[in-house]
């Protein structure tokens, strides 16, 4: 059986070497198992290509993948399924944060339970960003809310997949791809494996709010149509306050014709149904931008170099 664990790479110059060596004694402990890793430099500002080509000159069994600007670390797992070739397929962080020497007990997980996909349930933590606690839970909430995720599954990053769930999440070509939902698009039959996040060996997490939040609308705007449907839940809403409205100012000004209707209430209502009006109207336009991008067949990615394994004969 061979898997493929696919890597995606960004400033982990001083881990992946480490992470590498990790996959290697763990498939070595199986002999009915091989594996191929697939290493994607998502345009790392450091030394991390020169770290996956000494990686791929010192195994047989590494691939590099070179893409040509930062595009995300979701474009950068996308860029390493197309090259897998695994019966399964194991999808893992570069930082040494992700327990990967458990990935036999997901396999086993998946054989009893008979899952495509078996996901991590982070029981404990490694020491985390408040950024990374709010982007966890943000992406939990979508996916929960606008995904119809189960309330006790959990998806995250590092998971193992079936060959065909594979093979489905690939046909997706268009612009911002997202793990979570596409996973849940492909199938339901996905099981969790608690394991325990490690401390970061070195550096920083790369993801700062603004990256979090783009990967959180990614998730909300690319595969639920439900934010457009609370655009309009919120339209009749105001259409509604602002009826009542005008039915008791007129009921005020017939009981009491003496009183005066002040300005203050007449700009309130002006600034709640404007800030309405623009929150619905930014909705639809972000709708309208990924249309745009994908007509326009905005890559996911621009690979500018592969290190491909060489075949055994």
């Amino acid at each position: 059986m061979l898997i493929s664990f696919v890597i995606p790479c960004y400033k982990s110059v001083n881990t992946l070497p480490d992470v590498v060596d990790t996959i290697q004694k763990t498939v070595a402990s199986r002999e009915d198992v091989e594996a191929e890793i697939i290493l994607v430099n998502d345009a790392s500002p450091d030394g991390t290509w020169d770290v996956i080509k000494d990686l791929h000159d010192r195994y047989d069994n590494v691939m590099g993948v070179n893409i040509a600007k930062n595009s995300g670390q979701q474009s950068a797992i996308m860029a390493g399924l197309r090259h897998a070739s695994g019966d399964l397929v194991a999808v893992s962080d570069d930082d040494g944060q992700t327990p990967i020497e458990t990935i036999f007990e997901f396999y086993e997980c998946m054989q009893e339970g008979g899952y495509d996909v078996v996901c991590a349930d982070y029981h404990g933590r490694g020491k985390r960003s408040a950024f990374r606690r709010l982007g966890s839970w943000a992406n939990n909430e979508m996916a929960r809310m606008f995904m119809d995720k189960p309330e006790d599954l959990s998806l995250s990053v590092y998971f193992l997949a079936k060959r065909f769930v594979i093979e489905e999440m690939i046909r997706y070509t268009n612009a911002y791809p997202h793990m979570e939902g596409l996973l849940i698009r492909t199938t339901r039959n996905i099981g969790n494996v608690q394991v325990d996040q490690k401390e970061r060996a070195s550096g920083s997490s790369g993801y700062n709010l603004k990256k979090l939040l783009s990967t959180w609308i990614n998730g909300l705007t690319t595969f639920s149509i439900k934010p457009l449907r609370l655009a309009v839940f919120f339209g009749m809403l105001m259409a509604l306050i602002g009826f009542i409205v005008i039915i008791v100012l007129v009921v005020i000004k017939l009981t009491y014709p003496g009183m005066a209707i002040g300005w203050t209430s007449l700009v309130a209502t002006n600034i709640l149904v404007g800030g309405m009006i623009m929150l619905v109207l930014g909705v639809i336009g972000e709708y309208v931008g990924r249309i745009y991008l994908c007509i326009n067949q905005n890559p996911q990615y621009v690979v500018r170099e592969v290190l491909e394994i060489e075949k055994k004969k």
